[in-house]
């Protein structure tokens, strides 16, 4: 096993000013994690409407856009990981934030009739024969740079930073990381929605605020975000003096652990849940007999019980084993997925939406702490970056998955039996798998 001791960092200074400190970067960690929002698909749906309209696009040819651009966006993790453990945290957070935002000012200059560019349709995926669907060429090169920079690059920076920081007792800072990036993205939805329907703004107004809001948090975080010391930035080691040195693994040594995969694959499982789930949450409820009104009800509902469970998953993370919570939140995800196709009374639809969202709590909590607490701090951005590949590729697939299910079957009922028994599955693993732990293995190649 490889593992890298990182040297000694002198004392922080007055326990105050490295709490100050601390705090700071978690918000913003989150306000980064909030501006990834013109890269992730509940983002562009937001203006999908009015975009479709204004490029002619039918639904077929835009999910093939998004699906090839998230796709090829995913490949920006590894880069950038590279980038941060070279380059450090408050350059690339400026860089990759100045990026995003003049690809978002790109996109409201790009007009139909320009040049196309056909592309497989994910349908083909799942079907005899092959589609192809012609979309612009610069439409689809800007939005694929939306996804790389924003919803995969963005993200493993943001991961990063609230990562160092949080030092070996992540629990509680992770947890409330968690919850400023629900009410972010809450509070930038209400925002867009109320934008288009208190004024008339096009999309086009509301993408060019968005694209010059990310510049200035790029100039802004230049300034105000300090570079985290090895050791001294968690609660841990605050006023604590000199920090002891902290084992980590390479790249390689975490790829070659059981606990990486079974982490990495079954919160991706979440994400890929999570997105065929919401995308289609209308048509699934529809099928169990409840009308629009209480999907919404239900979508207004869900995230605040998801934060809820952020903050309660934060304090549990210090007290438990991860893998144990880990296991926790699939078997409640899997008992809310096996249940659903039996749902009939409007409190059955109440508890399930309550278990997905403590659900959805704590595997997002774990998914932010499991990393720098079982591989060390020296190689973070690489590690996350791989991790966040499997989430990004897993997010695509799960929208296809959800659809094809409910073609083979003509219900939805029969895939998402099938989606409860992987999560059972990943549960399982999740018990059983040892998380990895850079000090234990560092102690092993000192005894050998």
């Amino acid at each position: 096993m490889t593992t890298q001791v990182l040297p000694s960092a002198p004392a922080a200074g007055p326990a105050g000013r490295v709490a100050v400190r601390k705090w700071v970067a978690v918000a913003v960690a989150a306000a980064a994690m909030v501006a990834t929002l013109p890269g992730r698909t509940h983002g562009l749906g937001l203006v999908t409407e009015p975009l479709l309209a204004d490029f002619r696009l039918d639904r077929v040819a835009f999910a093939s856009l998004n699906f090839w651009a998230t796709l090829a966006g995913a490949a920006f993790c590894v880069p950038v990981g590279w980038a941060l453990d070279r380059c450090g945290l408050r350059l690339s957070l400026a860089a990759v934030l100045a990026g995003l935002g003049a690809v978002v000012l790109g996109m409201c200059d790009v007009r139909p009739g320009g040049r196309a560019v056909d592309l497989p349709t994910p349908e083909f995926l799942f079907a005899g024969g092959l589609e192809w669907s012609p979309v612009p060429l610069d439409l689809f090169l800007l939005v694929l740079l939306t996804r790389g920079l924003g919803q995969s690059a963005l993200s493993v920076v943001s991961l990063a930073l609230v990562g160092k920081v949080a030092g070996r007792k992540p629990g509680v800072v992770i947890g409330v990381y968690s919850l400023l990036v629900a009410v972010g993205f809450m509070g930038a939805f209400v925002g867009i929605k109320a934008a288009f329907e208190t004024t008339d703004t096009g999309w086009r107004a509301v993408w060019s605020a968005l694209g010059w809001v990310l510049i200035g948090f790029a100039a802004v975080a230049l300034p105000v975000v300090r570079e985290p010391r090895p050791g001294a930035g968690g609660s841990d080691a605050a006023g604590a003096g000199p920090a002891a040195p902290e084992p980590s693994y390479s790249l390689g040594a975490a790829l070659l652990t059981p606990g990486f995969w079974v982490f990495g694959l079954a919160t991706s499982f979440y994400g890929l849940v999570a997105a065929g789930m919401s995308l289609f949450n209308q048509s699934l409820l529809a099928e169990r007999g409840f009308d629009r009104s209480i999907f919404l009800t239900i979508t207004a509902v869900t995230p605040l019980i998801g934060l809820a469970a952020n903050l309660a998953a934060g304090w549990l993370a210090v007290k438990v084993r991860l893998g144990v919570l880990l296991a926790a939140a699939l078997f409640l995800q899997a008992a809310a997925l096996g249940c659903f196709p039996f749902v009939s009374a409007l409190w059955e639809v109440y508890a399930y939406a309550a278990g997905m969202g403590v659900a959805g709590g704590a595997l997002t909590v774990v998914f932010f702490t499991v990393w720098r607490q079982a591989f060390g701090p020296a190689h973070l951005g690489k590690i996350q970056g791989a991790a966040q590949l499997l989430t990004v590729l897993a997010s695509a697939a799960g929208p296809l998955v959800l659809a094809a299910g409910h073609r083979a079957a003509g219900s939805y009922a029969p895939v998402v039996r099938d989606l409860a028994v992987v999560s059972a599955g990943f549960a399982v693993a999740a018990w059983l798998v040892p998380l990895p732990n850079a000090a234990r293995a560092a102690g092993k190649d000192e005894t050998q």
